[in-house]
């Protein structure tokens, strides 16, 4: 189990919208199973002869069975990497894209609206984020009139703004 080599797209499987290795899931539930049932198993007898009552003993035996899955969870976590592959330049970069993306907001009822009427929070966080440019360049494009004749979304842009 070398967790460097990555895994044939055959054996790759989606899992609560995350991608797994089937061969590697069955070895995280195999060790699942057999730390919380020995925990389990464990603090059950070890109680008996601490605990007066054995349903008491049952219900702490419970509790280090659950704590054996935390446990199993931790040690699948460091065996077994994520799958996933993670795309930063996606189809969010292309400006194409975007403008479609935009004429599907301001469509819908309330539009864009402006960016003077957000909060000075909001505004510094979308400029952290490098966003604040794709909503000032609608609002920028409609505002200054073009020597074609408008379009019927540019219309629309143009009373949003």
């Amino acid at each position: 189990m070398n967790p460097n080599t990555p895994a044939p797209s055959t054996r790759l499987a989606e899992v609560w919208s995350d991608t797994v290795d089937l061969r590697h899931l069955a070895w995280a539930i195999g060790i699942g199973i057999a730390i919380s049932v020995a925990g389990f198993y464990a603090a059950s007898r070890w109680l008996r002869g601490i605990v007066a009552s054995p349903e008491l003993a049952h219900a702490y035996a419970m509790l280090a069975g659950l704590a054996g899955c935390v446990l199993a969870g931790i040690i699948c976590a460091r065996l077994f990497p994520p799958k996933r592959e993670v795309v930063e330049h996606s189809s969010t970069h292309d400006p194409a894209w975007r403008a479609e993306v935009l004429a599907e907001l301001a469509e819908q009822p309330g539009g864009l609206g402006t960016l003077a009427d957000l909060p000075e929070p909001v505004v510094r966080e979308l400029k952290d984020l490098d966003l604040y440019a794709l909503f000032a360049e609608p609002a920028a494009e409609a505002s200054q009139p073009s020597a074609r004749a408008p379009s019927p979304q540019a219309a629309g842009k143009e009373a949003l703004a």
